[in-house]
Formats: C-alpha cells, structure tokens, sequence
C-alpha cells in the first residue's frame, strides 16, 4: 500500500452529534474551546454543527470557521438547497471547509421518515450534491440507515453522489444495527464498485456497543475516514470513541497497518475537558481513560506490575497524556509563570483573563497550601469558560448542626444585575441552598443528578459538583467548583439553571 492508502482521516462530530447527547448543551464560548482543543489534538475534520437548524449552530460553524486554522471544518446539510446554501455562509471564513450532506436510504427511512421513493432520493441527492460542489469544492455525502440500506440501492447512491462531485462516502451504521464481520463486507462490497480515489467514510452508533469494533473492521475492509466523538458522546448510547479508536490503532499498529495523524498525548487533556464542559465525569471504568484504566489491585498484577509494566498495560499513562500530580502555582506566583504554564496545558488566555486567573489562584492559595493542574484548570473553566450569568451568587452562609434546627441557607444572589437576599430551610445544607435558589429566582426545576468529585486528593481538594436539572422538558447540566463543597454546589445549580435561560432564549 502507498502511504496515502495507509493514512486514515479522523472526523470530529462532538461539537455536531455529540451535544446531541442528552444533558450535553454547550455555549458558544465552551464548542470553541473544545474546537481548539480537537485541532491541539490533531483532528482532520471538525464537524461544527448544523448550520441551518438554529441561529446558535449558524454562529458556532461561523465562529469555528474563523478560529480554526488547520483542521478542516465541516457543517451538516439535508438535500436541501436552503440549508446547503445556510452551511456555505457559515463557512465562507475557513480556511479548510467541507460542506457535508445526508439523505435517508434505507427503505424504513425512505417510507416512513421522507415519504420519498428510492428515484426521489437520486434525484435529491445528485441536485445537493451538485449545488454543495458550486459552493464548496470539499463535499461529503452520507447515505442515512446505510446498514440497513439494501446494498445495491446503496451503491447506486453513492455512485449518483460521486456523479455529481463528492469526494467521500460516508456509511453510517445510524442505529448500531451492524455487526463487524457484516459492517466490513457492506464496505468491501461498495469499495470494489466506486473509484479508488474516493474515501469511504463511516459512522458508527454504539447501541450494541460496537461502534469501535465496527469502524475497526471497515477499515481493514477499505475504509479511510471515521466519524468520531470524544468520550463517545452522542445520540442515544453515543458514537464511535475517539480515544478508544486511536488507542487501537496505536497499540495494535502491527495489526493495522495504518497511519493517523492524532498526537496522543492530547487524549486525556481532551476527554478532561470535554468532561468538564458538559458536567459529566469520566467513568472509571472507561477505557483508555477511566481512572482504573492503569490502577491495579490485585496482588498477583501488582507485583507484575511493579516488576515490569508491560505484564499488564499494553499502553503507559504518558502515551494518553497521562502524568503525576506536580504542584504548579502558588500565591506567591507571577502573571508570566501562570500563562507560561496554562500555555503549557493548552490554554491561550488574553491578559485580562490571566488576571482574573491570577487572582483567583490567590484567592485559592489562601484556602488551600498546594495548588495543583487540576485545580488550575478548573479555575479557568470555572472563572473564563462559562457562560453570562443571568444569576450569580455572590454571597453564601449556611447554618447547620444537630440542635434540632433545620439548616437554614442565606443567599444573596444577583439577577440581570439585580441584587436579592433570601433565607431558606431544608432537610439538610444542600437541600436548603438548592430551595434558596429556586425561591429566589422564582424557578423550581426537578433535580436528576447530584455528583461530587474532589479535582485532586487531600482534604483541602477543589471540591467539584455536577447537578442536572430539567425544567418545562429542557434538560441542563451544571457545574461548580470552589474549596467548599456546599458553595460548589450552589454555583453548579446557579449554572445550570444560566444554561436552561440561554436555551429559552434561543427558542
């Protein structure tokens, strides 16, 4: 094989199909963050969203498209005209762009869903793609319900598609229907009927939990593109893993054959901020990078372990970008060591924003005697990266104890700059905060998640609280962190209930 047949092509739909996944909203500020990330990390393609759904996926392809410099960033279109014409505006800053349309192939999808007859989704798909390629010469074209598609029809799609200009073929296994001995013959089978120049793509779903083993088993059948998220977020049981993808493929290169241009040691900085945007932590028995991923408690591995750690880890920590706790800042620390150091981490803060860092580390350093990366990192998500408030606590006292008075929380709380004080009972601390709040603010969303997380050992450890609240059926998660778990706790409630007035106003 040349070394172009051995490359494959990562494509990013964390920010597209990603915040899909329930609970999973970011703000503008929060997808160009993990935009930037995703091009640190090496991604060939970033799907920014679905720029004609909403002015707020209209602003974040806009937005990416004038952030990012390397990577390619792509907008999802259907055969619309409207909506092709949408992505082409959005995009008409980038500096790489790739307009990417879908239609619905499979004959449930066709019947059901479009009402369109298998002529109607050739004619509509040869028109989009034909219009996509006067707008942007980078086209991906996408057969919906490919796995359940009949192969034949598939084919005569694609070809249609290829006809009118794409460039490449994606085959989304929408509903992780697919098993991988099947998946790979589907692609092998579209791969010996369409050029050689053309990548085939794919799209893998993890309703069975095969989204991985799927897009492993089209690339030995020919496959050259995958459509990943990080973490595996996305609709329903989420996407194919990025981090797990690539860790594969990395570990089992002899096995592969295949070349990627992703730098792994941006793994775990990636999942680490994906997981601190949208509030959820990173379970610890995820692969690659849940937290027992390199622990080991049983005897027999420990000594294995300790005598070589190839006995049992086939990857190292620092491979993912993995390392040891080392203390970084302090309150005796300057302007230039602080950015020099979030540089290091991948943050480009402006001046302004490193001195709102600074005085925050101060401000911690005064709290707490060791001041670690994590405990900086989440100073910048907490102070940098959120969103306007719309509510924001500025003063918190709370009695509690075992006099056989209900714990009583005293806010003071700023709503659209106006301030309002107000003292709440309840069955415990956080209960009472959580009533303040929703006193005060007049809202009384439904609590479906409370989780505490210390961001790194000790008793003095950041404390970090995720909630997840729902309101009127909008669904959105908070976070907070602060050296007191119940002022963490009111600020990721206060997030949260930022996050459900930004998506009111949207509607």
């Amino acid at each position: 094989m040349s070394e172009t047949a051995n490359k494959i092509l990562l494509f990013d739909t964390t920010l597209r199909d990603g915040e899909q996944s329930p609970g999973a909203t970011m703000s503008l500020s929060e997808k160009i963050r993990l935009a930037q990330q995703l091009e640190l990390l090496g991604v060939d393609i970033i799907e920014a969203g679905f720029a004609a759904s909403s002015a707020g996926d209209f602003e974040c392809v806009s937005t990416v498209a004038r952030e990012i410099r390397h990577s390619t960033v792509a907008s999802l279109c259907r055969t619309v005209i409207e909506d092709i014409d949408r992505a082409a505006e959005a995009l008409r800053h980038a500096k790489h762009s790739r307009i990417h349309i879908f239609i619905a192939t499979s004959p449930l999808h066709m019947d059901v869903k479009l009402k369109l007859s298998p002529e109607e989704v050739l004619k509509a798909t040869d028109k989009a793609v034909r219009h996509a390629v006067a707008c942007a010469g980078d086209v991906e074209f996408s057969c919906e319900d490919a796995s359940r598609t009949n192969p034949d029809f598939m084919v005569e799609v694609c070809r249609a598609a290829v006809a009118a200009g794409a460039r490449t073929l994606n085959i989304p296994d929408t509903v992780g229907y697919a098993q991988p001995e099947e998946f790979a013959a589907r692609i092998g089978y579209l791969k010996a009927r369409i050029p050689e120049d053309i990548v085939i793509s794919v799209h893998c779903h993890n309703d069975l939990g095969l989204a991985v083993a799927n897009t492993l088993a089209a690339f030995r059948a020919g496959a050259r593109q995958a459509e990943v998220t990080i973490g595996g977020i996305g609709e329903r049981a989420g996407n194919c893993a990025l981090e797990e993808l690539i860790m594969s493929l990395t570990v089992r290169k002899d096995y592969y054959r295949l070349e990627h241009s992703i730098r792994t040691q941006q793994i775990f900085p990636s999942v680490r901020t994906l997981s601190r945007i949208i509030g959820r932590p990173i379970p610890v028995n995820k692969p690659v990078v849940g937290a027992n991923a390199f622990a080991h408690e049983a005897g027999i591995h420990q000594a294995g372990v300790l005598a070589d750690p190839a006995t049992y880890e086939i990857m190292t920590p620092e491979s993912i970008g993995l390392s040891s706790n080392s203390i970084v800042v302090g309150k005796h620390s300057g302007k230039n060591a602080i950015k020099a150091k979030l540089e290091g981490m991948g943050y480009h803060l402006d001046n302004a924003q490193i001195d709102l860092i600074l005085g925050s580390v101060k401000d911690l350093a005064d709290k707490k005697k060791d001041i670690f990366d994590e405990d900086l990192e989440a100073l910048v998500l907490e102070e940098v990266y959120r969103l306007p408030d719309k509510y924001r606590l500025l003063h918190l006292t709370v009695q509690s104890g075992d006099s056989g008075i209900p714990p009583c929380a005293m806010l003071v709380i700023e709503i659209d700059g106006v301030r309002r004080e107000h003292a709440q009972f309840g069955v415990g601390p956080i209960d009472a905060v959580f009533r303040g709040i929703a006193e005060t603010t007049r809202h009384a969303p439904r609590l479906e998640q409370y989780a505490v997380n210390a961001i790194t050992g000790g008793t003095d450890a950041l404390g970090e609280v995720t909630v997840r609240i729902s309101e009127k059926g909008k669904v959105a998660v908070g976070r907070g962190s602060h050296p007191d778990i119940i002022n963490a706790s009111a600020r990721a409630y206060l997030n949260a209930l930022n996050r459900l007035a930004k998506m009111q106003e949207e509607v």
